[in-house]
Formats: C-alpha cells, structure tokens, sequence
C-alpha cells in the first residue's frame, strides 16, 4: 500500500490515478426550503437585494410593489428579466424580493445578481448558461471616494494664476 512515487509517470501508473481523474460525480442538490422557496442575496453598487423564487405565475415583486411600477425605466426592466429570458424560464417562476440601499440603477443590479442565484440554487443545471452570461459574477465597481483638497475623487478645484 505505501508505494513511493518519484515521478509523474509513476503517479500515472498508480491505482489512485484513476480516482483522482473522476472529479465529482454527483451533480449539486436543489436548495429549497418546506414553502418550495430558493432565497439568494445579490450585491452591485452600495445596493442589497434579498431574492426569494418559487414556481409560480412569472409575477415580480420588489418592495412589495409590482416590478413594473418600482422600475419604471424599461432599461431597468429589462436588466431584471435578462436571467430569466437566459435561461428560458420567463413566467415559470414568482419572485418577490427587498432591496435596500443604491439608487434605481444599482438596486436593479443587485436584484439581476440575487435572481440569477437563487435560480442557480433552485435548479443547479442553470449555472453553465447563467454563468456564461455572467449574470453570477457580482459586478465590483463602487464609486471612488472624495479626496482631501480635490473638488471630487479625481477633479481638482479650478487653478487661478492671481
């Protein structure tokens, strides 16, 4: 049993090589709670948006406000049901979510961010389209904060030669 290997080539003719070649076999588990629910958190910007999904009418949900009329920007809209339409789920499922923090744009990020999750945690299959659509990947980009003796981040106050 304790074989010592000196080489890639010895490892290559060990009864582990196969085992370690396999990778995982069992695909992930659904994560649902007793109510048939998936819930995920999604993050861009200075907003937090709590997502739960469940099968349902396609009906969305923020703030307790119809979608429709919370974003009223047809961009913004838009941007929301992008995972959905991806993963060709469009008014199979009903989502309502809170979202805190950020203005429109940025909470409308964050709720794209906590659908595609929670998706992905309600069916795992998703994650290869959703992913490749990098609708999972949480978007960094936070405003840079003001410095001392400048106007704003990077803008400097006006020079006057006087």
């Amino acid at each position: 049993m304790s074989e010592t290997i000196k080489s890639l080539a010895d490892l290559k003719d060990s009864p582990v090589a196969p085992v370690l070649a396999a990778g995982p076999a069992v695909p992930p588990a659904p994560v649902i709670d007793a109510l048939g629910r998936s819930y995920a958190t999604g993050k861009r910007k200075n907003a937090i948006a709590r997502v739960w999904i469940k099968r349902g009418s396609g009906k969305i949900t923020v703030n307790g406000k119809d979608f429709l009329a919370y974003f009223a920007r047809p961009v913004l809209q838009m941007l929301i049901k992008q995972p959905l339409v991806t993963a060709e789920r469009d008014s199979q499922f009903e989502i309502w979510c809170t979202v805190v923090g950020g203005g429109l744009s940025g909470q409308a990020g964050a709720v794209r961010h906590g659908i595609s999750r929670a998706l992905v945690r309600f069916e795992p299959d998703l994650r290869a389209k959703l992913k490749k659509g990098k609708f999972l990947t949480r978007d960094s980009r936070v405003v840079e904060r003001k410095k001392y003796g400048h106007a704003k981040a990077r803008r400097s106050y006006q020079f006057s030669k006087r």
